[in-house]
């Protein structure tokens, strides 16, 4: 019987309990350099007790970043701090991973932070530190959003290679996980999902035109990513739109990307464009997970404001998913997994032996 606290293996890995950190933009990098606020946000929550501690997205390329100060890892200076960071997370039982990601259409914003909500999407003009962002369509992703530009393919081509190329980066700077970022309207999104996409080339029109940009990232990614070491990507499981990429969609293209080499989907949805909403409450993306991997027979992480114990417990007893990823409840207690293991009588030797006296 599969509970939160029972270990589980992909491929050569096993992690050690079923709870992940959720990838979580920190806004606090210089030119795509991870700093020592990286080290303690991801560490801390390895010394506490995930099993899993994935890197927030970090751009294949300069113009693949959110914000100017998102992190990086589209050339080979950014190795050795994230170096650093891996180690420290292994050292501490948890397995190191990381998202390789292109914002594509929702590139080039200011840092929400500096402009005092997280929820304000403010793009820049060149003069202020923006630049030319790109999509598969001249279509915005809000009415005062700036134009992308439509890739052609040639440039679908580079950046593929440069998925390509941040994956064996990734395993340099010693991640032991990575996933690839398909979701909340980001690049490879924008190109899956019929609201954005309006091309009418191979990559554009028929589910596998759409889908066709992910896939080749996903053959590039696993063409420099070790057989030995899992691949995950997060997708918008539905845009909770009529017209738009449906949970139908989803589990067609998990039973692709399975056939690919992806050993797990991260099921999160939404976010392909501005002012649709969703109504949301605890687990609200766990049916997505549960079908997904019922259906595509995949393994699944369920994501979505799991902060209860006893509903992260029930997702992975009920086999609704493989693994929960949480964001929001670690920040606001990075030892969740501990006081989790304690309120459901589960194994507590999760600290690490410097804590002992005081548990």
């Amino acid at each position: 019987m599969n509970t939160l606290f029972s270990p589980i293996t992909f491929r050569s890995l096993t992690l050690r309990n079923r709870i992940g950190v959720s990838p979580m933009c920190q806004y606090g990098s210089v030119d795509g350099f991870a700093s020592d606020w990286h080290l303690v946000h991801l560490g801390s929550r390895a010394v506490g007790g995930a099993g899993l501690v994935i890197a927030e997205a970090s751009a294949v390329e300069a113009r693949g970043r959110i914000s100017p100060d998102d992190l990086g890892i589209y050339k080979d200076e950014h190795i050795d701090a994230l170096r650093r960071i891996t180690k420290f997370i292994e050292e501490y039982g948890a397995v190191p991973g990381i998202q390789i990601a292109h914002a594509g259409r929702k590139g080039a914003t200011a840092n929400p932070w500096k402009l005092g909500s997280r929820h304000e999407k403010v793009d820049l003009s060149d003069q202020d530190g923006g630049w030319e962002i790109v999509g598969p369509s001249a279509i915005p992703f809000s009415e005062t959003s700036r134009l992308p530009k439509s890739l052609t393919k040639e440039e679908i081509a580079e950046i593929t290679q440069a998925f390509g190329q941040a994956a064996l980066r990734s395993l340099k700077a010693g991640f032991k996980w990575l996933e690839i970022h398909a979701a909340h309207g980001y690049l490879l999104h924008s190109f899956y999902s019929p609201l954005s996409n309006k091309r009418t080339d191979e990559y554009g029109g028929s589910f596998q035109n759409r889908i066709r940009f992910l896939i080749e990232v996903t053959q590039e990614v696993r063409r420099h990513w070790p057989e030995h070491l899992p691949l995950a990507v997060r997708l918008s499981a539905s845009d909770w739109v009529e017209d738009g990429w449906s949970l139908a969609d989803s589990i067609a293209l998990s039973k692709v990307l399975k056939t690919l080499g992806v050993d797990l989907i991260d099921c999160s949805s939404g976010f392909i464009r501005a002012g649709d909403r969703y109504e949301q409450g605890p687990g609200w993306q766990v049916a997505l997970a549960s079908a997904i991997k019922a259906e595509a027979g995949i393994a699944t992480a369920a994501v979505g404001m799991i902060s209860q114990a006893q509903l992260a417990n029930e997702i992975i007893l009920n086999g609704k998913a493989d693994l929960v990823f949480l964001a929001r409840e670690l920040i606001r207690d990075p030892y969740w997994p501990f006081h989790a293991a304690k309120e459901l009588g589960a194994v507590t030797a999760i600290l690490p032996h410097k804590y002992n006296y005081a548990i």
